[in-house]
């Protein structure tokens, strides 16, 4: 049997399937299981955002450009992917075991200090950079911030790049990943937590100009493109960082932090 045509993709959400798509998932979880691996595993929380996900959707619904292998049987090209799949599975329980092993020695070091994180928590709308990312984090760290929220294609722990760049405050900062900024925070305002996009708009405030209630959530958007547009409008506000030069933003790591301290000087922490 030869690959039918691929499905179509909007980049930043989740590929589509199409009509060939559960012929794809059966052929790659029986050539899984062949391998000693139980599919259902790839579809749970452990190894949501990971490259083994990635690689396990994008054969099941690969990219619409995409040029068929007229040579490759289904089954020949999901046995060739069960390896790869199998192969990041196995890496990212390693890595999993390794990161988890640091966080427990971090979060009794921080019980041993009496350190109580600050009801902030950090939402990163599909930021690209692994180096942004870590610098965020390194900036959660040394605000003591209740967590940091993943989301799209955002890179989170644990991973290896990350955990240079982040210089080990990934195992200090609590964090949760998603695989859409609006579930996220559909969670987050379910827990009461005030939800303030930073973005420059024509409605933005000033961020020295917004009183912050505890909880909040700061949301950091995309290198390129911000804050999602339906992101934003499910925010309770949005501020924006005065500037006075030709561009009108700071690169999300900068302003990050610039927010975050002026957050804590309101609540009397500094």
């Amino acid at each position: 049997e030869q690959e039918p045509s691929p499905a179509s993709h909007v980049l930043g959400t989740p590929r589509e399937g199409d009509s060939s798509s559960p012929l794809r998932a059966r052929a790659l979880d029986e050539a899984l299981r062949r391998l000693g691996e139980n599919p259902e595993d790839i579809l749970s929380d452990m190894f949501q955002g990971t490259p083994a996900k990635r690689a396990y959707m994008s054969y099941v619904n690969p990219r619409a450009n995409r040029t068929p292998n007229n040579v490759e049987t289904m089954e020949e090209s999901a046995a060739r992917t069960a390896k790869q799949v199998s192969f990041l599975m196995r890496e990212h329980r390693a890595t999993l075991a390794d990161y988890l092993r640091n966080v427990d020695a971090a979060r009794q070091e921080q019980e041993s200090l009496g350190l109580e994180p600050h009801p902030i928590t950090l939402v990163l709308d599909n930021v690209r950079s692994v180096y942004n990312v870590g610098s965020i984090f390194r900036t959660g760290e040394t605000a003591r911030v209740k967590e940091v929220v993943t989301c799209g294609f955002t890179p989170h722990p644990p991973h290896e790049k990350l955990s240079k760049t982040a210089l080990s405050a990934i195992e200090f900062v609590p964090s949760r990943h998603f695989e859409t900024t609006a579930e996220a925070i559909r969670v987050l305002k379910s827990e009461g937590v005030h939800i303030i996009g930073m973005e420059t708009t024509s409605r933005s405030k000033s961020y020295v100009r917004l009183s912050y209630p505890q909880p909040c959530a700061l949301v950091l958007g995309n290198e390129l493109t911000g804050i999602c547009t339906q992101v934003m409008q499910d925010c309770d506000e949005l501020v924006e960082i005065p500037t006075f030069g030709v561009k009108n933003s700071l690169n999300v790591a900068s302003a990050c932090p610039v927010v975050v301290f002026e957050v804590l000087r309101q609540w009397g922490k500094m």
